[in-house]
């Protein structure tokens, strides 16, 4: 039974379909897993047991009448920035701890309608801030994977890190994520996952727990990326209730896996050799480039000029952004109260002290003074229009390439709590991500290799608006040269 938590998604469905096993014993055996690995992971913050055994005997029922979605009777992991109705979502916080939802994100009530069973809510840092997962009022969540090198144990990353050390770990088929500057990039790269990020707009927000508006972004992270088409497909629609959705149809991505690249111009850009990026970053992306060249891709060398602004913007609309999204949570409106208060400026205050993290505190004291009346100006607007011109740079090279290939992140996982990675150090980790959330562009990780201590490394491919079509070919393309097919070594 516990071969079929090594199941990839599509090879589930099908299972299911064929009736070779039912969505029952396939969740009773992710279930038993969870039981037996969360204690040292801490992947999931709740596990819903009950439901999703009721879910997947519903699932059963319909497949036996001959019916049933897309995702029928599969277990899935619930990032706990989803709304699920019913169930605790707290977004990583005690701010929001306790809060139960009276409605479903748009993001999972397709997931329920195309038959897909619920097996929990998963870890994630705090409010999505954060590359570790180490902000999480949960506690972080662990990397399944371990160095040879060393038994530290080591970052999934994040702010998804607890999606990514639940599909790594085969605690669930797939998961669903958020991607605001690389939040399931980068977790995948780091636990040897896919993990895509589609353009914005593409799926809904509502629901969604917010960080920063305009960069937030659903997807998921799955196995293959063959899963993340799937699952994708599924996640992706228009909602009338998120006034940036896009109103245009969802495409079937699962036709366009394998599809091939010949023929395909892919561009490098000279902006991604960074200074201090370890050899085995450089020699995994000059590999991509070797593979995609054998697949016959033809590789062109492109210049997109303002990358190097990309971080220092990221960090100034994203946090001001933050900072206005999170004024709710004052202690009267909405989110944790603080018991003891002597009016009213001390119950927001203590509110917001007692229910944010450090890094959150951080991020909104960093929105509030950039949105401030002295500063916005030379601060927020001149982001602002940093960022017209990052996306301006995308634009320039569509007419030379179809997609972009990088290195996902700058290093392999490191290892939680070390003291040498300060605030500043940590932002790096979004390097080569938050570019494709300025412009708003879908990118894929998929994993393309081990480090020297036996880490897993991924390659990005980031895509034209709305063409995810070619990012999935490109990915598939890598994954099938790569031949990826590293497991972590069961500790837990």
């Amino acid at each position: 039974m516990s071969d079929l938590t090594r199941l990839t998604l599509t090879e589930a469905v099908d299972g299911l379909k064929k009736k070779t096993f039912s969505s029952e014993e396939i969740t009773g055996a992710f279930l038993n897993a969870i039981d037996t690995a969360n204690p040292a992971l801490n992947a999931y913050v709740q596990v819903t047991v009950d439901k999703a055994m009721a879910m997947a005997k519903a699932s059963d029922a319909r497949i036996a009448a001959g019916q049933g979605g897309a995702l029928e009777g599969a277990p899935l992991g619930i990032k706990d920035l989803f709304c699920t109705e019913g169930v605790q979502t707290a977004a990583g916080s005690n701010m929001l701890r306790g809060f139960v939802p009276p409605y479903e994100s748009t993001v999972t009530a397709n997931l329920w309608r195309d038959g897909a069973v619920m097996l929990g809510k998963l870890n994630m840092d705090e409010f999505a801030m954060g590359s570790s997962n180490e902000t999480s009022a949960f506690g972080p969540v662990k990397n399944p994977w371990k160095s040879k090198a060393s038994n530290a144990e080591l970052t999934p990353g994040g702010s998804s890190g607890g999606s990514a050390s639940a599909v790594a770990a085969d605690l669930c088929l797939a998961a669903t994520a958020s991607d605001t500057g690389g939040s399931i990039r980068q977790p995948a790269a780091f636990t040897g996952t896919v993990g895509i990020k589609p353009t914005y707009g593409r799926a809904s927000r509502y629901g969604m727990v917010a960080f920063a508006s305009s960069l937030d972004q659903a997807g998921p992270i799955t196995k293959t990326v063959a899963d993340a088409a799937l699952m994708l497909r599924s996640m992706c629609s228009y909602d009338a209730k998120d006034s940036t959705s896009l109103d245009i149809e969802t495409p079937d991505w699962t036709r366009s896996v394998g599809q091939g690249v010949k023929g395909l111009r892919i561009g490098v850009p000279r902006e991604y050799v960074v200074d201090g990026m370890p050899a085995e970053i450089q020699a995994l992306w000059d590999r991509g480039v070797e593979w995609l060249k054998a697949a016959g891709c033809e590789i062109v060398d492109i210049s997109l000029p303002h990358t190097r602004y990309a971080l220092p913007t990221y960090y100034i609309v994203a946090p001001a952004e933050a900072s206005s999204n999170l004024a709710r949570y004052d202690g009267m409106r909405f989110g944790h109260r603080a018991e003891k208060a002597s009016s009213l400026n001390d119950l927001y205050e203590t509110s917001r002290a007692e229910g944010f993290g450090k890094e959150v505190q951080r991020r909104l004291t960093i929105g509030a003074y950039v949105l401030s009346a002295g500063f916005y100006d030379a601060f927020y607007v001149k982001a602002l229009k940093v960022r017209r011109r990052i996306a301006q740079d995308f634009d320039n090279v569509w007419n030379q390439v179809d997609a972009v290939l990088t290195p996902s992140t700058p290093s392999a996982a490191f290892a939680l709590g070390d003291t040498q990675i300060d605030p500043v150090t940590m932002y790096l980790n979004d390097v080569f991500t938050v570019t494709a959330n300025l412009a708003g562009l879908p990118g894929i990780s998929v994993p393309a290799g081990l480090d020297s201590g036996g880490l897993p490394l991924g390659l990005q491919v980031i895509g034209k608006a709305l063409d995810e079509a070619t990012v999935f070919r490109v990915g598939k393309a890598l994954e099938d040269a790569a031949g990826f097919t590293g497991k972590p070594e069961t500790w837990w």
